[in-house]
């Protein structure tokens, strides 16, 4: 006890002298001109639009000017700043705007004030010029005018293009997407996690790899191309990831449920509206799950409570897709209603197998196929999966028990021995969104598949080896994250549904 009181006294008696005598006192987190409200963050307009001051308040705001409108006695200036779809109309003098353009930042303090105009609840009134500064002028060229620019013009500005409202809206939409998925997951218990980006096996089979190599090993292959023995820089030739699926069934087997949205990486030599090489991967493994019923069933869970939460309006979601994008009633009216028939919790989505979707194609008697005519045996086009979606069920449909030669090596084989226990969730003009499988956990079957299939043993030696020592079944899935923010959001091409597009031929900035 008498230690214990001269052990405190010591402490105690430490700390006094060292708050008498520290040096560390002249380095408080603010200094002698700050101030704990001036270190806050300035209020952005979706703080102001959600909980709005009082009427005739002094209010600060910062953001860049969509357009400027003088007049007369009058001049508008509509200013956004990114964090809402609604814009905020600076009411003020032509005098005070008249060296304002298009695209420069400013910052406006005024009084906030009930808005007359029609579309807006609040306007900023602001009457000295000292009130409205600019932060950042633009160039006389600068291109984002208030005129309609085609998706293609808009795309070739990489730097620019989130200043026009359908692509700022979009990026609002993805992370609200994402934002949905992690509570769903955070729901389930799942455990997020970060498997390795880096990997030395093709995932898939696929073969389309970026390969991975330092700089300095890779210029002693140019200075000695003779030299076998040079060795790669991971101790074997690694590849981005195509898929981290693999990774993610050694976490299962310990977390049970565990979760990913990661980047992916594809070598394909395809410039087309469809194609990334670089693009985000939602993926889920489960432990002690041996039916694809158990996979589809929370697939479309999953789905319809990002649906849910957008079509209830929640965080303004469904207000930032529908209001302030420059499209038309008609085009607003179609994202809506394909909405709405995902969202419906009283109808399940269709679930047929892979034989029954052949039957529905071959007995359509659809003969002008644009591509190749449906073969049963061969995997289904897309334009095969919009067609069944878009044409024959007119709904969103798992298809399940592909032929085995047409799915990864890595899937369950059914008891017919022809076909694999996985499926694909196809979507109305989208086609593929999701696919997943139960795995195989058999460690012979599996073996004797990467053998049949002539894949490289030592590669997957490990992957094989997860089914020992307590292995247990377990399945998955994987979603193209920007297919489903390209189908919310109604987007044609899907470089526009990630910031800054990854392709052939295509790394700008």
């Amino acid at each position: 006890m008498k230690c214990l009181q001269l052990l405190q006294s010591r402490i105690l008696g430490s700390c006094g002298r060292s708050r008498a005598h520290s040096p560390l006192k002249n380095y408080n987190r603010l200094s002698s001109t700050t101030t704990n409200s001036q270190a806050v963050l300035q209020k952005d307009l979706k703080s102001l639009f959600s909980n709005p001051p009082l009427e005739n308040s002094f209010v600060q705001t910062q953001g860049w000017i969509r357009s400027v409108r003088s007049m007369k006695k009058i001049a508008f200036v509509d200013l956004s700043d990114g964090t809402t779809f609604n814009s905020i109309m600076i009411v003020t003098s032509p005098e005070i705007a008249k060296d304002l353009q298009t695209g420069s930042s400013i910052m406006a303090k005024g009084s906030w004030v009930k808005s007359k105009g029609k579309n807006q609840l609040y306007e900023l009134s602001v009457t000295k010029p000292e009130d409205l500064q600019v932060i950042g002028n633009v160039e006389e060229n600068y291109p984002l005018q208030k005129k309609f620019h085609t998706a293609e013009f808009i795309r070739s500005l990489p730097t620019l293009k989130f200043h026009t409202s359908k692509l700022s809206t979009v990026m609002r939409s993805r992370s609200f997407m994402e934002y949905k998925l992690q509570e769903f997951f955070q729901s389930e218990n799942f455990i997020k996690v970060n498997p390795p980006l880096i990997t030395g096996s093709d995932c898939e089979g696929a073969g389309e790899l970026f390969q991975v190599e330092s700089a300095s090993v890779v210029a002693k292959k140019l200075a000695n191309p003779q030299d076998k023995q040079i060795t790669p820089f991971f101790g074997k030739n690694s590849y981005l990831t195509v898929s981290t699926q693999l990774h993610l069934e050694i976490l299962a087997q310990s977390l049970s449920k565990v979760w990913a949205l990661s980047p992916c990486f594809r070598a394909e030599a395809s410039d087309t509206n469809r194609h990334l090489s670089e693009f985000w991967m939602l993926e889920a493994e489960i432990a002690f799950v041996d039916k694809v019923d158990q996979l589809t069933w929370f697939s479309e869970r999953m789905i319809k409570h990002v649906i849910n939460g957008i079509l209830t309006n929640e965080n303004g979601a469904l207000d930032n897709l529908l209001k302030n994008s420059k499209r038309s009633k008609e085009e607003l009216l179609e994202i809506e209603n394909r909405l709405k028939v995902l969202q419906d919790n009283n109808k399940n989505w269709y679930q047929i197998t892979y034989n029954e979707a052949m039957d529905l194609l071959l007995s359509s008697g659809k003969n002008d196929w644009k591509y190749l005519p449906p073969v049963r045996g061969s995997s289904l086009s897309t334009e095969h999966e919009k067609y069944l979606t878009n044409e024959v069920l007119k709904a969103p449909v798992f298809v399940t028990d592909y032929p085995k030669d047409e799915k990864a090596f890595y899937m369950k084989i059914n008891p017919d021995n022809e076909t694999v226990a996985c499926y694909d969730l196809l979507f109305p003009v989208m086609g593929e969104l999701i696919g997943g499988s139960v795995r195989e956990s058999n460690y012979d079957v599996l073996l004797k598949e990467i053998e049949r299939r002539q894949m490289s043993l030592p590669d997957l030696q490990w992957y094989l080896n997860l089914r020992k020592n307590g292995s247990v079944p377990h399945g998955g899935f994987g979603m193209g994250f920007e297919r489903l923010v390209s189908f919310v959001c109604n987007i044609d091409n899907i470089k526009d549904a990630i910031p800054l597009s990854r392709s052939i031929d295509n790394c700008d900035c």
